[in-house]
C-alpha cells in the first residue's frame, strides 16, 4: 500500500503550528514558578505553578464534581443560542422591515452588563439550571447573528442571479447558496461566542448556584485558598481551548473544501 504525497507531512505540519503556542505557554509557566519561589511573593498571594497543580489533583474529585455542572450550562446554552441566532438570522435576511425593528434592540440588548443582569435573572428564574442557560445564550448569540447576517451579505449576486433563473424559491436559494456562503463568517462569530460562554457560565453561577467552577472559585477565596482558585482558573481556560479547537474540528467536517483551499504548500 503505498502513501499519498503529504499523507504524512500534513498532520506534521499541523503539529508544528502548535509548537510557538506550546512553547510561549511554558516560557511563561517557567517565569511564573521562578517569580513565585524566588522572589519575595507568599504562598497566599501568588502560588507557583507546581504548588497550583498539586492542589488542584489532591482537590480533582470536587472540581470534577464542579466542572461537570459549567460545561452542562455551556454546552445547552450554546445550543440555545445557535438555535435561536440561525432562526433570527432567518427572519432578519428575509425581511428589511423585521431587520430594521429588531437591530436597535439587539444591539442594545449586548449593553447590558452582566455582572447587573445575572443576579436579575436569577431572581426571575431561580437558582436552578434555567438562569445560567439564559445568561450564556443572551452572551454569546450576538457574535454567531452578526456572522451569519455577514456571511449571507457575501453571497455572489451572479449565484442568486443563477438560483433566479433556475426558478428556485427562497428557502431553496438560502439552503444551496446563502447558508453555504454564510458558513465562514459564522465559523468566525463561533470562535468568538465560545470565548464568551465560560465566563458567562461563571458569572451566573457566582450569582446563585449549587454548584460549578464559579461557586468553587468564590468558596477557595473565602478560604484564601488562591492555588486552588487558580487551579480552577486553568480549568476554566483549559474547557475554552478545548471548545475553541473543537469549532476548526466542526469547519473541516461541515466545510471540508474551505480548509483545504487556506492550506499553503510548505
Amino acid at each position: 500500500m503505498s502513501l499519498q504525497p503529504g499523507t504524512l507531512t500534513r498532520p506534521m505540519r499541523q503539529l508544528g503550528r502548535l509548537v510557538p503556542a506550546l512553547l510561549v505557554i511554558a516560557l511563561l509557566l517557567i517565569v511564573w514558578q521562578l517569580y513565585s519561589t524566588l522572589g519575595e511573593v507568599g504562598n497566599d498571594l501568588l502560588p507557583a505553578p507546581s504548588r497550583v497543580a498539586s492542589a488542584g489533583w489532591a482537590d480533582r474529585s470536587s472540581l470534577w464534581d464542579n466542572l461537570l455542572p459549567t460545561a452542562r450550562e455551556v454546552v445547552l446554552g450554546f445550543a440555545l443560542s445557535l438555535s435561536f441566532a440561525f432562526v433570527l438570522s432567518i427572519l432578519l435576511d428575509r425581511s428589511q422591515t423585521v431587520r430594521r425593528a429588531l437591530t436597535p434592540v439587539l444591539i442594545g440588548s449586548q449593553t447590558l452588563p452582566i455582572i447587573v443582569l445575572a443576579p436579575l435573572v436569577v431572581i426571575w428564574f431561580g437558582f436552578g439550571l434555567t438562569p445560567k442557560i439564559l445568561l450564556v445564550a443572551l452572551v454569546t448569540f450576538f457574535p454567531l447573528l452578526v456572522g451569519l447576517l455577514e456571511g449571507y451579505a457575501s453571497t455572489t449576486r451572479d449565484a442568486m442571479t443563477l438560483m433566479e433563473t433556475m426558478g428556485a424559491g427562497w428557502w431553496k436559494t438560502w439552503r444551496l447558496v446563502r447558508l453555504p456562503s454564510a458558513l465562514p463568517s459564522f465559523f468566525t462569530g463561533l470562535r468568538i461566542s465560545v470565548t464568551y460562554a465560560v465566563v458567562a457560565a461563571i458569572f451566573a453561577e457566582y450569582a446563585g448556584a449549587e454548584l460549578g467552577l464559579g461557586i468553587y472559585m468564590q468558596s477557595a477565596k473565602n478560604s484564601f485558598r488562591t492555588d486552588l482558585v487558580l487551579a480552577a482558573v486553568i480549568i476554566c481556560a483549559l474547557l475554552t481551548l478545548a471548545l475553541y479547537a473543537l469549532t476548526f474540528a466542526l469547519q473541516r467536517l461541515v466545510m471540508p473544501w474551505y480548509a483545504q483551499s487556506r492550506e499553503r504548500p510548505s
